[in-house]
């Protein structure tokens, strides 16, 4: 080993190369995120991964000058663990519930992902930077697709209908079987008679839907039912 190599020193053109890497490696998934509408897209993860890195030379090169100071210990990756903390909370903003399902794991876990990549760029771990940005394209895009054709066949709606008789339920359920659609959750609700409008049943589902039936197709359907007054899908 040279004898005047110091590795508690860095060339400022490494630093600038380390930045910049972790802005390309971040942008590139961010932009898949943010291809697919998710809550943190293309800007925070380059942020997220600029920042990981950034605190990351930090913690190994911006106390060089203290290290031969009596009684001080230096610990590289002391940082480190403040940044994985950090992101955590972050990452908990993009979880949402909104009633029927949990939406924001993966951006989440995307998130945290890059916060590692940005990390080892910052410690000039290149190799694993490189390799862990490809397997999280991998993850987010292939396994995406293959999640979708062949463990996420069916998709979550909310049906609400109103109606003027309670036998139309009937109706309904046997329809609904026709298309193998799955009820989780039926609330029944009857409305008080206005000015506009008489007395009516109103009828709330929670169904399990293949994705292959449009929610246009299962209004268009439900409408041609007698008695139904109105119907609505999310």
């Amino acid at each position: 080993m040279n004898a005047s190599y110091n590795p508690w020193v860095i060339d400022y053109t490494v630093i600038l190369v380390r930045l910049v890497l972790a802005v390309l490696l971040g942008g590139l998934i961010g932009f898949e995120r943010e291809q697919h509408n998710h809550p943190a897209g293309f800007r925070t993860h380059i942020l997220v991964c600029l920042g990981s890195s950034m605190i990351m030379l930090l913690s190994i090169y911006g106390f060089a000058e203290f290290v031969g100071e009596p009684n001080v210990r230096i610990d590289p990756a002391r940082l480190a663990t403040a940044v994985i903390t950090g992101v955590g909370f972050l990452g908990a903003g993009t979880i949402l519930f909104t009633g029927k399902a949990i939406t924001g794991l993966t951006t989440a876990a995307s998130l945290w992902v890059v916060a590692a990549i940005g990390l080892q760029i910052g410690a000039g771990f290149y190799v694993g930077a490189a390799a862990g940005t490809v397997l999280v394209f991998i993850t987010l895009w292939v396994f995406n697709k293959m999640e979708h054709r062949f463990l996420k066949s069916k998709k979550v709606r909310k049906l609400t209908i109103q109606a003027e008789e309670e036998e139309l339920l009937d109706r309904v359920s046997e329809k609904l079987a026709s298309w193998s659609i799955v009820t989780q959750k039926l609330t029944l609700k009857r409305l008080q008679a206005t000015l506009d409008a008489p007395q009516c049943l109103e009828v709330q589902l929670d169904l399990m839907v293949p994705r292959s039936i449009e929610p246009k197709e299962m209004v268009d359907a439900i409408k041609g039912i007698g008695g139904v007054v109105a119907v609505s899908v999310e």
